[in-house]
């Protein structure tokens, strides 16, 4: 069984050969690039560094670095595939603070401060994230309850994509498909509806998460039809995304909303139920009526008061399964929503575990969530609980990787 068929059974319920892996095939999946270049480096590929991600200073893993893991999975990313697709000399380079050299986008606008820091500049040439000397990622400068009042009438999402922008999509999605066997996740225009100021991928917005979730009781109306818009504007983008890639992808990204703090949701399920899931339900329907993809919804913290929710409306595949936040634990999970939803991640726990363990105690934890992830047919791919940071000792990744394929090969579902 190859990857791509592997995938494909995982997400439809069926009994793969093995449970697949992801590394790096979505942006809360995925690895720093100085770590990614040292693990690599041990593994024989000597290629230059190349930042896929520059706010999160997350590295382009390559596919004979994911062969070499056993990973099944590979992005086809709206944001950057034609970065994707270039060798990393055609971008900008940059000597990181650990003394690396790495290929930044050429789009990247960066900027090296009096102080030693990094600003990272938006298209007007103003500061959008600040990485501090010797800091792992930047950070975005305006706090998330910080801005002004939300006006209704300035919010235009966007509708429409270029055709040269569909044209590189459609190229690279021909160049993966037809040469690796890797399933291929599509990631776009989303929908953000809790955040509101990231819906349709664009910060469209000046206003905070705080006034949009004060919106949500006392302004239905027009949170409804602000949603509404936004909604219309992605199903739009995605037609012509289909158009462009087709049933080249399994799935699709519709959603990037973190909904969860460690200890709660940020919105009671009752509210979620009123004013936001009518609205995935919309969204969902039209993809799985248009096309043959999956809904991939990310979504972090303590979210399971809404899972029903979100199953409800047609939610496919969720990331990054948090496990360590309350109410997140794998038994827990699988004994609710086990077989009415693919759990994607979960695997090791990265605030706590990954870190911080012994390769031992990492090994073992990853032995124990497979299992318990891994216990129904199919309906489960292993990755870590978001991104791999920087100072993670190379050994505890590795230790990682080498369990998901040891155990995700021989849990009691897949001998």
């Amino acid at each position: 069984m190859n990857s791509r068929q592997r995938v494909l059974k995982a997400v439809n319920f069926q009994k793969p050969d093995r449970i697949p892996i992801d590394l790096g095939a979505t942006r809360a999946s995925s690895i720093n690039v100085v770590v990614y270049d040292q693990l690599k480096r041990k593994r024989g590929i000597q290629t230059p560094a190349k930042v896929r991600d520059c706010l999160a200073m997350l590295a382009d893993v390559e596919i004979p670095f994911l062969e070499k893991i056993h990973a099944d999975v590979i992005p086809l990313d709206v944001f950057d595939a034609a970065w994707s697709a270039l060798p990393p000399e055609k971008g900008l380079p940059k000597r990181l603070f650990c003394g690396l050299e790495a290929y930044f986008p050429p789009t990247a606008r960066i900027r090296e401060n009096p102080d030693g820091s990094w600003s990272l500049l938006n298209a007007a040439g103003q500061d959008m994230a600040l990485m501090p000397k010797d800091g792992f990622y930047f950070d975005l400068v305006r706090p998330t309850m910080s801005g002004s009042r939300i006006d209704p009438r300035a919010f235009q999402p966007v509708n429409t994509v270029p055709d040269e922008e569909l044209e590189r999509l459609s190229a690279r999605a021909a160049y993966l498909y037809e040469n690796t066997d890797k399933a291929i996740l599509g990631w776009g225009e989303f929908i953000s509806v809790l955040g509101m100021s990231a819906v349709v991928g664009k910060n469209i917005t000046q206003g905070s998460l705080d006034e949009w979730l004060c919106m949500l009781m006392t302004e239905k109306e027009t949170v409804h039809e602000m949603i509404g818009r936004a909604v219309d504007a992605v199903i739009q983008c995605l037609a012509l995304y289909h158009q462009a890639v087709g049933d080249r992808c399994f799935a699709w990204g519709i959603a990037a909303d973190d909904a969860g703090t460690q200890k709660n949701s940020l919105i009671a399920p009752g509210l979620f139920a009123e004013m936001i899931k009518p609205h995935y339900r919309r969204l969902c329907d039209w993809v799985h009526t248009h096309t043959h993809w999956k809904t991939f919804l990310h979504s972090c913290g303590s979210i399971y008061p809404l899972l029903p929710e979100w199953i409800d409306a047609g939610i496919d595949i969720l990331n990054p399964v948090q496990i360590s936040a309350e109410n997140m634990a794998p038994e827990k999970l699988m004994k609710e929503f086990g077989g009415r939803v693919v759990f994607w991640g979960g695997g090791c726990d990265t605030q706590h575990v990954l870190p911080f363990g012994t390769p031992a105690e990492i090994k073992e934890h990853v032995r124990h969530n497979i299992q318990v992830f891994g216990s129904g047919r199919g309906g489960y791919v292993f990755t870590q609980v978001h991104n791999i940071q920087q100072d993670v000792p190379l050994e505890n990744i590795e230790a990682m990787l080498a369990a998901a394929y040891e155990y995700g090969s021989g849990c009691p579902d897949h001998e």
